[in-house]
């Protein structure tokens, strides 16, 4: 386990009825800029109880992020902020949501071009603080510190980060989740599952509390999975909420070797092709997996033995890490998620060196926690995923 420092400041406020905890959270002297999406919140009455504990402040609200937020939208955001001289940000939403509020918050105290601060020119030093009430839980952007945002003119979908982009509270109330179709739910699981894979199936390294941390939380996903069908219930809500939470907070990663190589490719295929984030790790994942079996294979055995309870050894002539992969794509067909591109309407191959030129430009040639997920790789990857 490598030297490390974590800390995070949100405080995390779970439960129902937790969202008229807001009236105490935020200065009584902010200006409160309410943003969120395309306004279920209004349909389910989350809105509601949101104003009715922003009663005593200042706010205007600004709505109409989209999923997989676009800075096209979100630099309208900036403006009214700007204009009405906004002081803090509240999100009230999903990943895209939250992840948009941290692009305004900063783009908010940017003077040049914002795009700057998503393409890593511009480091953030001064930032709107920002609070969150999650409604859709997948991301766990709620409490961490990085964000994605894409270009719509340029198909740009890309990562950034910033300590200031810790939200100072993060709202989880399981109730929110009853509205929830189950296309997002599902989509939340695997979000969840991925993040988890992507700081634990790795190589060893002595780390034995976030392994021990990550296959519970790897456990407790594959459990909501099982009880899907019977998921209208509080303790399911209330456990998925808080395993997309912990999935992303920094501290199953802390000291350990990490690999994104799965989402950085996935962000490619949402900016090309508007698929869900979600769906997109679940086409990447499993091949990315297979073609760095050499890599991962303790781990993944690991994975087989503690998360999924498989035998050691051979079984219908594919060993224990190949069963692991075959396990996590079952997982993923048992919530209707695809795993396999054509299945979205990708049938031509001719994207694929469009992901590649993208992916260079982004600076992201040697993915993954050895840095073996070169272009070369990426492109075989997507290949078998078609």
């Amino acid at each position: 386990m490598n030297s490390f420092t974590y800390a995070n400041p949100t405080a995390i406020l779970f439960g129902k009825g937790q969202i008229a905890s807001i009236a105490g959270l935020i200065a009584s002297d902010h200006k409160v800029l309410l943003v969120y999406g395309g306004g279920s919140i209004k349909r389910n009455g989350i809105y509601d109880q949101v104003t009715a504990a922003l009663g005593k402040h200042a706010w205007i609200e600004f709505s109409g992020v989209e999923p997989n937020p676009c800075v096209e939208t979100l630099d309208k955001a900036v403006e009214l902020a700007r204009r009405e001289k906004v002081t803090f940000i509240l999100a009230v939403g999903g990943g895209s949501v939250i992840d948009g509020c941290k692009y305004i918050a900063a783009a908010v105290c940017h003077t040049g071009d914002a795009w700057d601060i998503v393409a890593g020119r511009h480091i953030v030093t001064n930032a709107l603080p920002i609070g969150a009430v999650l409604t859709i839980p997948a991301t766990g952007s709620e409490s961490n510190s990085g964000a994605v945002v894409s270009r719509a003119n340029t198909h740009e979908k890309c990562v950034f980060r910033s300590p200031l982009f810790f939200p100072q509270f993060a709202v989880l109330d399981p109730d929110v989740v009853k509205s929830l179709p189950e296309r997002q739910l599902a989509n939340g699981i695997a979000d969840a599952f991925v993040h988890v894979c992507e700081q634990y199936i790795t190589y060893p390294c002595g780390g034995m509390v976030q392994d021990g941390y990550s296959e519970a939380l790897l456990r407790t996903l594959v459990s909501l999975t099982a009880q899907f069908a019977d998921r209208d219930n509080d303790t399911w809500r209330g456990n998925l909420m808080w395993a997309a939470n912990q999935a992303l907070n920094g501290l199953i990663g802390a000291g350990m070797p990490r690999d994104f190589a799965t989402h950085m490719i996935g962000h490619e295929l949402t900016a090309m092709f508007g698929m869900d984030h979600a769906r997109t790790l679940a086409v990447v994942q499993p091949q990315l997996l297979r073609h760095q079996m050499d890599n991962k294979r303790e781990k993944l055995e690991q994975m087989g033995r503690n998360v999924f309870m498989l035998t050691e050894g051979m079984q219908d002539g594919f060993d224990l890490a190949e069963r692991t992969v075959q396990a996590t794509e079952r997982l993923y067909h048992s919530l209707g998620i695809s795993t396999r591109l054509a299945d979205y309407g990708v049938t031509d191959s001719a994207f694929i060196e469009t992901v590649i030129r993208n992916l260079k430009n982004h600076g992201l040639e040697a993915l993954g926690e050895r840095g073996a997920v070169t272009p070369d790789v990426c492109r075989r990857i997507l290949t078998d995923a078609m």
